[in-house]
């Protein structure tokens, strides 16, 4: 916990405690869980119920909102119908005691999703969470048209590459046709005011909590959810920038078409899935380039030698990611 300068004291504080009903005094231990780039988790055993928790850290927005925390809290709070999603207990996002957001939700078993095993599983989770009715006045962002909304974030992330001396040339020059081909592609798309609902739109394996099928399974990790149509979310699940993140996966033309219509026949009627697959097939290669972007963002920020989270899978991730051959790929099977 001294990772987080004041986290010990801070689940000292009187607030917190009663809120979660704990205990005077601090009986329970926090375990390091997982990191990510922008939160920390800690997992601790409720000293009275016997129920695991997860207390969430949060260290940074990449929506740049300054109430990130309460916002992750509020969209799992929409979604709690869903059974898809861990139920939420406690936020704080003052930023007064700590200079961190908190937020403690349950702790959910399960292991990573597996490409290869559980797309069946993923698509029924997802429509199952994409069913639940969200309506554009319930708070989540909503870009008015989300593909350029993509674009525009891509080139705000990838300034800080291109600005950087110590960015390499060809990639550069690479990752600059890239958007540029992104940008005409979006040009030539109609914007499509459609179904809507709460989506994640950071769909790596990772998130996924897998305890196989007829069992409960989840998607947990909501830092960017946006009032959205479906095909974003599925563009990102489905997208190699996605699958190879934490994985070797780069899914097959069959294997995407199968699970999309895996996911069609799970909607089950409950919401529309006309021209899914046409909007999946947009969705996808600006997804890459909002993968290829975060990853020359992240690269500079990994050069610093204050960074207050670093993963070394990461690093080596967005060094493969930035690498001429894997530019080239996504140049050639993508757009």
């Amino acid at each position: 916990m001294d990772r987080i300068k004041g986290l010990r004291e801070y689940v000292k504080r009187a607030e917190f405690r009663e809120a979660m009903g704990l205990p005077g005094v601090v009986c329970e231990e926090y375990r390091l869980l997982a990191q990510g780039e922008y939160n920390m988790n800690y997992i601790f055993t409720h000293p009275v119920s016997g129920r695991e928790f997860l207390l969430r850290v949060n260290c940074g927005s990449q929506m740049h909102l300054e109430n990130q925390i309460e916002y992750e809290y509020h969209a799992l709070e929409l979604l709690k119908d869903s059974g898809r999603t861990p139920k939420v207990f406690y936020v704080d996002g003052s930023l007064k005691e700590l200079g961190h957001g908190v937020l403690v939700m349950e702790y959910l078993p399960g292991k990573s999703l597996d490409y290869r095993k559980d797309m069946g599983i993923a698509a029924q989770c997802l429509a199952d969470i994409h069913s639940v009715p969200v309506s554009a006045g319930d708070g989540l962002l909503s870009p008015a048209d989300p593909l350029r909304a993509i674009l525009n974030e891509c080139e705000e992330m990838v300034k800080v590459y291109m600005d950087s001396p110590l960015g390499d040339g060809e990639t550069k020059r690479a990752v600059r046709e890239l958007l540029d081909r992104g940008w005409e592609r979006s040009r030539q798309t109609e914007s499509r005011k459609g179904y809507r609902c709460c989506i994640n739109t950071e769909l790596n394996s990772t998130n996924f909590l897998i305890n196989g099928e007829g069992r409960e399974n989840y998607l947990i990790d909501w830092e960017k959810p946006l009032y959205g149509e479906p095909a974003q979310d599925l563009g990102h699940f489905l997208a190699p920038t996605t699958t190879f993140w934490k994985t070797d996966v780069i899914l097959t033309p069959r294997e995407t078409e199968d699970f999309l219509e895996k996911y069609m026949e799970a909607a089950d009627g409950r919401f529309p899935v006309e021209g899914l697959k046409e909007r999946v097939c947009m969705f996808i290669p600006v997804t890459c380039l909002r993968g290829v972007t975060w990853c020359a963002m992240a690269w500079v920020q990994y050069q610093q030698p204050d960074k207050l989270i670093f993963n070394e899978s990461t690093y080596k991730k967005l060094e493969a990611y930035l690498s001429h051959d894997f530019l080239k790929m996504l140049s050639r099977d993508y757009f």
